[in-house]
């Protein structure tokens, strides 16, 4: 059993190293092009991030594990808004704009309740079975695309500094063309490891796919974003670490779980519906703290709360199953 462990602390550490080599070519060349820093923030890098779950997704979509499927995005989405949030509040106050308060966090919120209503046949529409169809599928990203859209007249109406984290490298062409395809290479690779000895774990083990998705998968693939934030927050660059979690979150509901399905429909079991209403949860639990106390800052205390649940729900998660 050590090996499928090896290998799967491998696939992880392939899809990081995979992740950054792709957003460094991609960055490079968007330079190149003179296509502006804050544009490759807002794209390149938030896609860099969340590549990982995507590609770990498009395997276990394709292979027809579903629980690993909802359980690496909504573990990854409850990772980030709780672990993440929770790490970079404690480094520092996150003070964001009023554009992150009023709208992306809410529009994360609006992500994570359109996912409930199309993944609840039973409960809603009293179908025989929930799944996630093509056409749900193609809903999700008629909403990503209309969130890109938000993001691009944000971009044409008030500018800001978000761009300056990203230093697209000095690289030849060659050099850029090595990098995304490398990057690239490393994602489909590590995904593929990830996937596959993931599962076997679990069956030696007797855990479900879906406590292996919620937590080693979820939490792997979720190192990009903890790496960005962390940096961030460090930089006193609270736009960035709030920016970059929010964001994520989104392009997973609706880019992430958009692909997946669209691949192949994939079956909802109604267990995974306590980690939505954690999420939904969490996500009003963030809104009210930007207008509570210091307004429009995640105070270290808030942070502390959302840090200590989520341990205290992982725990309780991981309990049951045993």
């Amino acid at each position: 059993m050590l090996i499928p462990i090896l290998l799967l602390i491998a696939g992880l550490t392939i899809l990081i190293f995979g992740a950054n080599y792709m957003v460094e070519g991609a960055s490079a060349l968007a330079k190149k092009f003179n296509i502006s820093n804050l544009a490759i923030g807002l794209t390149v890098v938030a896609f860099g991030t969340s590549a990982p779950e995507l590609v770990v997704n498009t395997f276990a979509a394709a292979q027809g594990h579903q629980d690993i499927v909802f359980g690496n995005v909504l573990g990854s989405n409850n990772f980030n808004l709780f672990i993440i949030l929770g790490i970079t509040g404690l480094i520092t106050p996150l003070a964001v704009q009023s554009s992150t308060a009023w709208k992306e966090i809410p529009i994360s919120f609006i992500a994570i309740l359109l996912l409930f209503i199309l993944v609840n046949d039973v409960l809603i529409f009293n179908s025989e079975s929930s799944a996630l169809g093509r056409i749900d599928g193609a809903v999700l990203l008629i909403f990503f695309g209309l969130f890109l859209f938000y993001v691009y007249k944000q971009l044409k109406s008030d500018p800001s500094e978000i761009g300056e984290l990203i230093e697209a490298p000095a690289l030849s062409s060659l050099k850029m063309g090595i990098y995304i395809i490398a990057g690239l290479g490393g994602l489909v690779y590590g995904g593929h490891l990830v996937v596959n000895n993931a599962i076997e774990i679990a069956e030696s083990y007797g855990i479900g796919q879906k406590i292996i998705g919620l937590t080693v998968v979820a939490a792997g693939t979720s190192l990009p974003e903890l790496a960005t934030s962390v940096v961030a927050a460090v930089k006193k660059n609270a736009d960035i670490a709030v920016g970059n979690i929010i964001g994520s979150n989104i392009f997973n509901i609706f880019l992430i779980l958009g692909v997946s399905s669209i691949l192949k429909p994939i079956g909802f079991s109604p267990n995974f519906n306590m980690d939505i209403y954690v999420l939904a949860g969490g996500t009003i639990f963030l809104i009210l703290a930007m207008f509570t106390g210091k307004r429009k800052i995640l105070d270290r205390w808030e942070s502390l709360v959302l840090l200590l649940f989520y341990l205290g729900y992982t725990t309780y998660l991981v309990v049951q199953e045993l």
